[in-house]
C-alpha cells in the first residue's frame, strides 16, 4: 500500500489553556508518524498558537487543506482544549475527506483552571454542529484519547482502513465476465442499482475471454513469465502440461480483460462453459489474482466483489469468497467456510495444490477440471461480509469472528477452514430470512468497525444488523 497522509487540524476556544496546544502539535505529529503515515500541519505562525479558534482562522485552514487538495486522505481534528466549532466547521465544510475527531483527556491532578482542558465537552459541540451541517465525520469510543495512549494506534489503523474505503469505494468497476450461471439465481444483482452507489459493472461475454485466449502463442515472452509464476505459485505436481499451458493463457487473457477496461475486481463465471471449451477449472487463477491484490469473485457473484474489495481495501490483505457450507460437529458458534479453491495463497495455512475439480469431473466427465487449487485455510482472526441489491438500494451485513486451527477431516474436497463466530446461529438466520445469498466475503483482520464506519457514514449504505 501507499503511505497514507493525513492533515492535522488543532482546536483552542480562548479562555481554556492555550498552553496545551503546542504540546499537542508535536505529540499528534509524533503518534501519526511513528505509525508510518505522513502528516501535514498549518504553519505554527499562521494562527494564533497554530491551532483554530475563530472562523476566520477556519478559513485560513480551509485555504490550506485547498492548497494541498489531492496531498491528504484525511483530516485528524485535535482537542487539546474544548475546541471551537464555529472555526472547525469553515475549516472542514468542504475538505472532501474523512475526518477524525480526537479529544485530549483531563487528568486527577490538573483539573485547576490553568490546567482543565474540557475537551471531552466541546467534541459534543463540533459533532453537534457538524451534523447540523451535515458534514460526515469519524469518533471512536472512548470520548476522550491522548496520542501517546496505546489505544490510539488503533484508532488511528481504523481511521486509516476507513479512509482507504470511503476513497476507493467512492467510484469503481466490476468486470462481469460471463452470464449469470442459469442455475444459480442466488446471485442475482441490478446493475442500476450498483451505478446509482458509483459502482460500474463492465459486462464481458465469455466468447471474449475465448477468442482472447486462443489468440495467445506459448512462443511468447509474456506466457513464458505467467507460466513461470503460476509453477510457482501453487503445487502443479500431476498436472497435465497442456492443462497447465490453458491454464496460463487463461490468466493472460483475464489479466488483458483487467487492463483494458481498468477494473478495479471481476466475478467470473467458472462454470460450465470453461470447463467445456478450454477443459480446465480456473479456481487456481482467481487464486492468485486475489493474491496479487486484484479481487476476484467467482460464480459470477458480483454482490460478493463488492464487499471484498471493500474489506481488501480496508485489511490492505487479499479477500476471498467462500460458501456458508458445513456445520462444525454440534459447535453452535462453528462452521466450514469452504472454495473450491479461489483462496489466495497469503490467506491458507500451507501451499496450496491444483488438483482436478471432482464436482466437475463427475457431471461433466473426468479431463476437464483440472486447476482447482485445494488446501486449508490459515488460523487468524478475520472480518466477514456480503451484500444484495433490492428495490434499488445496496445493503450490506458485517460481522467479525476467527478461522481456528481445528482440524478438517483429510477427505474435504476445496480449500476450507472453520470459522468460529459468537452467536453464529442467529446470525445465520438473519442473513437466511434477509435474502442474502449462500456465499460470504472474509479477509484476515478484526475491521468489522471501521469498514462499517466507511459503509455507513461516507459511502451512506444500509447495513444489517445480524
Amino acid at each position: 500500500m501507499d503511505t497514507m497522509t493525513f492533515a492535522l487540524y488543532f482546536g483552542n476556544r480562548g479562555f481554556f489553556p492555550e498552553s496545551l496546544i503546542a504540546a499537542a502539535r508535536r505529540e499528534m505529529k509524533e503518534a501519526v508518524e511513528k505509525l508510518g503515515f505522513g502528516t501535514i500541519m498549518l504553519a505554527e505562525g499562521a494562527t494564533k498558537f497554530g491551532a483554530v479558534e475563530t472562523a476566520e482562522e477556519g478559513r485560513k485552514y480551509a485555504a490550506f487543506l485547498k492548497e494541498h487538495a489531492g496531498e491528504f486522505d484525511g483530516v485528524i481534528i485535535s482537542l487539546p482544549n474544548f475546541g471551537d466549532e464555529n472555526g472547525a466547521i469553515a475549516a472542514m465544510q468542504d475538505c472532501g475527506v474523512p475526518i477524525l475527531i480526537q479529544a485530549y483527556p483531563d487528568e486527577f491532578g490538573k483539573m485547576d483552571f490553568q490546567h482543565r482542558r474540557d475537551a471531552f465537552c466541546g467534541k459534543f459541540s463540533i459533532m453537534d454542529v457538524f451534523y447540523q451541517y451535515r458534514l460526515p465525520y469519524t469518533v471512536f469510543e472512548p470520548q476522550t484519547i491522548s496520542p501517546t495512549a496505546p489505544d490510539f494506534a488503533r484508532q488511528l489503523e481504523w481511521f486509516a482502513a476507513t479512509c482507504r474505503v470511503a476513497k476507493g469505494m467512492k467510484r469503481f468497476s466490476v468486470g462481469a465476465i460471463g452470464a449469470r450461471t442459469t442455475a444459480f439465481k442466488t446471485v442475482r444483482f441490478d446493475e442500476l442499482t450498483l451505478q446509482k452507489n458509483g459502482i460500474t459493472v463492465e459486462a464481458l461475454d465469455l466468447s471474449e475471454l475465448f477468442l482472447r485466449v486462443r489468440g495467445i502463442k506459448a512462443s511468447s515472452p509474456a506466457f513464458a513469465d505467467k507460466r513461470k509464476r503460476l509453477e510457482n505459485y501453487s503445487d502443479w505436481t500431476g498436472v497435465p502440461q497442456e492443462k497447465l499451458d490453458m491454464l496460463t493463457k487463461v490468466s493472460l487473457a483475464i489479466d488483458d480483460l483487467i487492463a483494458e477496461y481498468r477494473l478495479d475486481a471481476v466475478a467470473l463465471r467458472c462454470w460450465n462453459e470453461i470447463e467445456h471449451e478450454l477443459g480446465i477449472s480456473p479456481c487456481v487463477l482467481l487464486s492468485e489474482l486475489n493474491d496479487r491484490g486484484l479481487v476476484a469473485a467467482c460464480e459470477l457473484d458480483v454482490c460478493n466483489a463488492v464487499p471484498m474489495y471493500a474489506l481488501s481495501l480496508a485489511s490492505g490483505k487479499p479477500a476471498t469468497c467462500l460458501d456458508w457450507n458445513n456445520n462444525y460437529g454440534e459447535d453452535g458458534n462453528k462452521c466450514i467456510l469452504f472454495h473450491c479453491g479461489p483462496v489466495p495463497q497469503s490467506l491458507m495455512a500451507a501451499k496450496g495444490k491444483v488438483i482436478e475439480h471432482a464436482m466437475f469431473a463427475k457431471s461433466f466427465g473426468a479431463g476437464c477440471g483440472w486447476g482447482c487449487n485445494v488446501g486449508r485455510i490459515a488460523a487468524s482472526p478475520m472480518t466477514y461480509a456480503s451484500s444484495k441489491t433490492e428495490d434499488g438500494r445496496l445493503t450490506f451485513y458485517l460481522g467479525e469472528g476467527r478461522f481456528t486451527a481445528d482440524p478438517i477431516e483429510e477427505g474435504f474436497f476445496g480449500c476450507g477452514g472453520v470459522a468460529e463466530i459468537e452467536g453464529l446461529q442467529k446470525k445465520l438466520l438473519t442473513i437466511g430470512k434477509r435474502g442474502y445469498r449462500h456465499h460470504v466475503s472474509v479477509t484476515f483482520g478484526h475491521l468489522a468497525v471501521p469498514v462499517r464506519e466507511a459503509l455507513s457514514t461516507y459511502l451512506h449504505y444500509e447495513i444489517q444488523e445480524l
